[in-house]
Order: structure tokens, then sequence, then C-alpha cells
């Protein structure tokens, strides 16, 4: 629990970092990175050490480091379950609107669509994202939690097109 407690804690240390860099910097790399700078000096044993710092970098869903450990397949589900269900919508609009896309662009590609540009949309990010999370998860209860939050995005997003077409 100390090595799931503290990953949790330090995984998104420097989302902001990514952010900034309109998503050139790896926030789970370099929170990785910047976790080793302050990590030893905390009452952890080396493995504890180790394995906080590879949940960290194993946490995110394009990271091409896979979670190995048992805590870090647990962060790396509680993440993801963070991003979908009504939760994960909501997140997915409010980081649009922060980066100024707009509702919607229905006449932009998604493959054409860049990420921190205003056709980066809550939309799209379900589907690039939200909506291949289900498929990912590691763990027994996290799938069970999934399958829930997805089938309440299917439904969402159906509805939104919808609406936004006028059908409704």
């Amino acid at each position: 629990m100390v090595v799931v407690r503290m990953a949790a804690y330090l995984h998104d240390i420097a989302r902001g970092r990514q952010d900034d860099s309109n998503g050139r910097i790896c926030h789970a790399r370099e929170g990785a990175r910047l976790a080793m700078g302050f990590l030893p000096g905390l009452p952890l044993k080396p493995d504890q050490l180790n394995n906080v710092v590879h949940c960290i970098e194993s946490h995110r869903f394009r990271s091409r480091v896979p979670p190995q450990t048992p805590e870090a397949k647990v962060l790396f589900d509680a993440d993801k379950l963070d991003a979908i269900g009504a939760v994960g919508v909501a997140r997915a609009f409010l980081f649009a609107g922060e980066i100024g896309a707009r509702l919607h662009a229905p006449e932009i590609n998604l493959d054409d669509a860049r990420p921190y540009t205003p056709n980066d949309t809550g939309y799209r990010e379900y589907m690039v994202k939200l909506r291949k999370i289900r498929q990912r998860i590691l763990t027994t209860e996290g799938r069970r939690l999934a399958e829930r939050r997805h089938r309440f995005m299917e439904r969402f997003f159906n509805r939104f097109l919808d609406e936004y077409d006028g059908k409704r």
C-alpha cells in the first residue's frame, strides 16, 4: 500500500509540464525523473522506491512502458477509470475548453485533428482514446468498473451526436 499511495500522490506531478509543452513532454516519463530526485530522501526500501518510479512511468495510456508490478497495474487502472464514465466525459470537455477547442468539429477527419489545437474536442478524445480504455484495463475489478463507465460514454456520445446534428 505504501507504493500505491506514494505513486498515486505523485503520478501526475509533471502534468503541468506536459500541458505547458502542448504535449511534447511526456508527464509520466518526466514525473518518474522528478520523483527520482526526491524519493531517495524518504524512508523507502530500494525495491519500493524503484516500484514507485515504475508506477509513475508506466501509468500513462500512451506510455511505451507497460505496468509490470501489481502496484503499477492498480495505479494504471485507477488512472484509466478516472478518465472514463461521467467524470471522464466532463474532463474531456473541460480540457478541450482549456485549450480553446470547439465543442465539436465534424468536418475535420479525426486523424487530421492534432492534440492541443482548436480541433482537439471532447468527442475527438473519446474517439482516439477514451473508447479504447476498456480493452486496456489490467485487473479484474478494474474491468468490472470499466464496463459500466464505458457503456455510459457510448450512450452519452451517441446522444451528443444526435443533438449536435439536430436529430433530438
